[in-house]
């Protein structure tokens, strides 16, 4: 074969092998990370079965805790002056500032005539009666004192007039106190002069009892003396220095009440004991008139009756209601009563919120609100929880009455037999 030929040939050949090349695609000289490479999807692992819980127990719902009041105290104290004044001290006793506002509320008939700087007399809300009003804020740990003067018609007449401090916007009480003036000394309240010691009912029984026991039993020491005596003189013959001999003497025996006049007699004792204190029971659960305006008879006690600002007492607790405030201009009106509240007995005491009731002019009554009455209370449920021993609240209690008249009388009761206290309403 021919040069030329052999060489046409072969460079047919490599350029046959050229276009091979260039048709198979470029190789990566390394191989990609496997980090690079989409993760495979792996199926979940099977786990084993866990024993189900128990489903939890629903956590009752709780009213949140009511906010603290603020150390703040108010003391009232009439002046010894021919017109009624009176100083209040407010204290706050706290390591902050608080704002408050402070009421005085005047009796019936009398105007203020002075009060200390920044103080303004207005008319209560939903009352007739005129209250002096200051706004404070009370620096830490001080004492504001505040003063007023007041004008009556009858100037010699005794006035109460009790003052409180509030919050700020004068939704709940902090303290509360009260006063009354005299013209004079505090004459003593008639039927209470105490009598003196030898003088008293129980001491008088006590001393004729003493006599009586002392009487019988000398009777009966003399008595027992004298029988030697008497035996010695009844006996016969002549007296002799010598002893006589004893006569023997016959045995005498006692005689014993029949069993068949002992257990009538005891029978008729029982049954008139229990005849008796079952007729009395009767009748004093009988006067017991939960529907009467207001409520007739008592268990226990006797009814008291006064007016704003003047402590009560009934069987248990000590009322004294310091302001009645009710909303203007609404058919279904809310009033708020401040009332101060003392356990004056040696055990916790409970109260109810359907014994506290409001009269109204028309002769119906309500029962305190108890919704309205918490959410005053700062969502606290006052009647929930009895009263420590020698404790003190004050609190508001809400009464919802229909009408424009406010009510004119509050009756106030710890237990259903009390006889409770009714305040007038100004």
């Amino acid at each position: 074969m021919p040069a030329s030929t052999r060489h046409h040939r072969a460079l047919a050949v490599f350029v046959h092998c050229l276009g091979i090349l260039a048709a198979v695609p470029a190789l990566p000289t390394a191989a990609r990370p496997a980090a690079a490479a989409p993760p495979p999807v792996l199926a979940p692992t099977p786990q084993p079965a866990m024993p189900s819980a128990p489903p939890a127990v629903p956590t009752p719902t709780r009213a949140a805790p009511p906010v603290a009041k603020p150390p703040v105290t108010v003391a009232v104290v009439p002046e010894s002056t021919s017109a009624p004044r009176y100083r209040i001290q407010v204290r706050n006793t706290g390591g902050t500032p608080v704002d408050t506002t402070v009421r005085q509320e005047l009796p019936p008939g009398a105007s203020a005539t002075a009060i200390t700087d920044g103080g303004r007399a207005t008319r209560s809300a939903g009352q007739s009666a005129t209250e002096v009003t200051w706004q404070l804020k009370l620096p830490a740990r001080s004492t504001t004192t505040l003063g007023t003067a007041l004008s009556t018609a009858a100037p010699a007449r005794p006035l109460t007039a009790p003052a409180c401090a509030f919050a700020r916007d004068g939704s709940r009480p902090y303290d509360c106190a009260t006063a009354t003036w005299h013209a004079g000394a505090p004459a003593a309240a008639p039927g209470r002069s105490e009598a003196p010691p030898w003088r008293r009912t129980p001491v008088l029984l006590a001393g004729l009892a003493t006599v009586a026991v002392l009487a019988v039993g000398g009777a009966w020491t003399w008595r027992r003396r004298r029988r030697p005596v008497a035996a010695a003189l009844s006996g016969g013959g002549p007296g002799t220095v010598y002893p006589r001999p004893a006569a023997p003497r016959p045995e005498q025996i006692r005689r014993k009440p029949s069993v068949w006049l002992i257990v009538p007699v005891a029978a008729a004792v029982l049954a008139g004991t229990v005849g008796t204190a079952a007729w009395t029971a009767t009748r004093q659960v009988a006067a017991v008139d939960t529907d009467s305006q207001p409520t007739g008879g008592a268990w226990v006690g006797r009814g008291v009756n006064g007016a704003v600002g003047e402590p009560l007492r009934e069987s248990a607790f000590e009322f004294t209601v310091y302001r009645v405030a009710c909303e203007p201009g609404a058919a279904a009106r809310q009033c708020e009563a401040t009332v101060g509240v003392r356990n004056l007995t040696p055990e916790q005491q409970s109260w109810h919120g359907r014994l506290q009731r409001a009269y109204l002019p028309d002769g119906n009554f309500v029962s305190t609100d108890e919704q309205a009455t918490r959410a005053a209370n700062q969502g606290r449920d006052v009647f929930a929880q009895p009263m420590a021993a020698g404790s003190r609240a004050v609190l508001p209690l809400v009464f919802t009455v229909d009408g424009q008249a406010p009510p004119e009388q509050l009756e106030l009761r710890s237990g259903v037999f009390s006889a409770g206290v009714r305040v007038d309403v100004p």
